[in-house]
């Protein structure tokens, strides 16, 4: 909530702040509680904000939106920046043919089940999977990665995309193992190597 308020205070509602009012929708917000939020849209419009990422992608607030169209309401998607297709246009990948798969999952064992499945998927139909995860298991799924991805399959992480931090590297499994095995330890800097750490990442994988 602070967040949103910081952002829509620089953003040109400095001042203005308190006249707003702010409601959370999150992953624990159960459909009747969202059903509740009907009223808000009487007579006034109505933003929707994520705290991370793009509103309604992999995000909780597709629950809002649903509701919007269900009642007749006009949605009007605004444009602004998304890790997802910045990650993609930068990958080098196919951007032709792509699917977002969102958070794979975590047990480790199903986490190898689901990145093979990918891998085929992609081989198959030549498409770029997109994948994103918590960050503190981003090192997890980039070790998964390296241990069950073909050599010759294509991946790129994006990792603190429009931050001066951010890092976009496409190669192909075999040369992250090898540059990840030849990587200095302790190693810190603008752009440093995986593992990435506990950084927000986009994982695009291509076989």
């Amino acid at each position: 909530m602070r967040t949103a308020r910081r952002f829509l205070s620089r953003y040109g509602l400095r001042g203005h702040i308190d006249t707003l009012d702010f409601h959370v929708l999150n992953e624990h917000t159960p459909p009747a509680e969202v059903e509740a939020m009907l009223p808000l849209f009487d007579g006034q419009d109505v933003g929707l904000l994520s705290e991370a990422g793009l509103p309604a992608v992999a995000d909780p607030g597709a629950a809002l939106v649903a509701l919007c169209h269900r009642h007749g309401i006009q949605v009007i998607p605004l444009v602004g920046p998304s890790s997802l297709m910045l990650a993609l246009m930068a990958s080098g990948l196919n951007g032709q043919s792509f699917a977002f798969r969102g958070y794979i999952p975590a047990k480790t064992e199903e986490r190898r089940t689901a990145l093979k499945e990918l891998e085929k998927q992609s081989r198959t139909l030549n498409q770029s999977q997109i994948l994103i995860e918590t960050p503190y298991r981003n090192d997890a799924l980039f070790e998964d990665m390296l241990r069950q991805l073909s050599p010759a399959t294509r991946l790129c992480v994006a990792a603190d995309l429009t931050l001066p931090t951010q890092s976009i590297r496409t190669r192909t499994v075999a040369e992250w193992r090898r540059s990840h095995s030849e990587a200095p330890t302790g190693h810190s800097g603008p752009d440093p190597e995986p593992p990435v750490g506990k950084r927000p990442c986009v994982f695009i994988l291509l076989a």
